[in-house]
């Protein structure tokens, strides 16, 4: 007797797939079919993992051809499980009120210049007309107090709709919130990552930012308690990651953007700014010395399919504007404040046409990029 695939699957529908309420068919059970004369191979795939179900649906099946098609075929049949996954739980954090964007700052070691990029970043973000914060969130090295030379500054307490909030320091016209202020600078911070984790919360979240186009955070190297903690209390638009063009630290950057990509996290990378990525002596202003390595965050970027942002070079003057609590982006027509002014437009770029291109976290409302000012 000739037989075809339709009265395979006829057949097959008389056959409730395990747990699904439904027949094979119809819970598109059956992956496929192979018929050679009066042989038959059907591939199934059914949810409930155990030995018995597997072996009653080929047992079924086999009966079901048999009686409603031909008992002279040869049945054979695989059956796999395929558990459905469960949904995974994105991690999402609550808005913050009058906050438009929240940006963050990290790198996988330490070392890099991740503060010194934040400050130069926030600085260059005020000058272009945006309204902008940084919380230093490097609760074990805070630094931005000194950055902004305001180390000996205090927030103080204001009433905000009956609560009681803390008041950003303010500097350069960043607003600026640090562990720094609330510790003893000649003291460590040795505290549990739940501990830390309350503190940034409360930096979060009891405190009076008011309407903040960007708020910049600036992470603790690696990938530990407090980056799990902030992307679980606030929406992050995008991460920034910094890195210096030598191999070691280019490998611990991957790290860093592999935690951001990760499923349950999925924020989404904006780029790569290489830091230190090439010295030039006064005496030489044309010459270019790659003490670290040449081009190492610009081959990583096109590697991980994420954006090369900025090139900042190695200058001692960079340093010393921040140990004085002077970012160097201030400095007007350098060499330095255009090179930060550069990377700065590169990451609203990268933001616009991340919005373009993915739900935002929460809400993100920059659209356009005309004269770097529209929100």
């Amino acid at each position: 007797m000739a037989f075809k695939k339709q009265d395979i699957y006829s057949a097959l529908e008389n056959i409730t797939a395990p747990g699904e309420g439904k027949n094979l068919v119809e819970s598109d059970s059956i992956k496929n079919i192979v018929i050679f004369g009066q042989e038959v191979i059907i591939d199934v795939a059914i949810g409930n993992p155990t030995l018995q179900a597997k072996k009653k649906t080929e047992v079924e099946i086999m009966k079901a051809i048999h009686k409603f098609v031909d008992q002279k075929i040869d049945v054979k049949v695989n059956v796999k499980a395929e558990v459905a996954k469960k949904p995974v739980n994105i991690i999402r954090g609550k808005e913050i009120p009058g906050i438009k964007n929240i940006i963050a700052i990290a790198s996988g070691k330490g070392g890099v210049g991740k503060s010194t990029i934040t400050a130069n970043l926030a600085v260059s973000l005020v000058k272009m007309g945006f309204n902008v914060g940084v919380l230093d969130a490097d609760v074990y090295g805070p630094s931005m107090p000194i950055m902004f030379d305001v180390a000996k500054e205090r927030p103080l307490s204001v009433n905000v709709d009956g609560k009681s909030k803390m008041k950003p320091i303010e500097n350069y016209g960043v607003k600026l919130l640090s562990l720094g202020f609330f510790t003893d600078p000649n003291q460590a911070v040795i505290w549990r990552g739940a501990m830390a984790s309350k503190a940034l919360n409360q930096m979060i979240f009891d405190a009076d930012w008011g309407e903040l186009d960007f708020l910049l955070v600036d992470l603790p190297p690696g990938t530990g308690d407090i980056h799990l903690s902030m992307v679980q209390a606030v929406p992050i638009t995008g991460a920034v990651i910094v890195s210096t063009p030598q191999n070691i630290a280019l490998a611990d950057a991957k790290k860093g953007v592999a935690m951001f990509q990760q499923e349950s996290i999925n924020v989404p990378v904006l780029g790569i700014v290489e830091n230190m990525s090439y010295f030039t002596p006064d005496e030489l202003p044309d010459s270019k010395y790659y003490i670290f390595g040449k081009d190492g965050a610009k081959y990583l970027a096109e590697d991980l399919d994420t954006a090369l942002l900025g090139e900042i070079p190695l200058v001692q003057s960079i340093r010393e504007a921040g140990d004085v609590g002077h970012p160097v982006a201030l400095q007007e027509n350098s060499l330095l404040q255009k090179a930060f002014e550069e990377t700065t437009k590169n990451i609203l770029s990268q933001l616009v046409k991340r919005n373009e291109t993915l739900p935002p976290t929460e809400i993100v409302r920059i659209t356009t990029l005309s004269g770097c000012s529209a929100i």
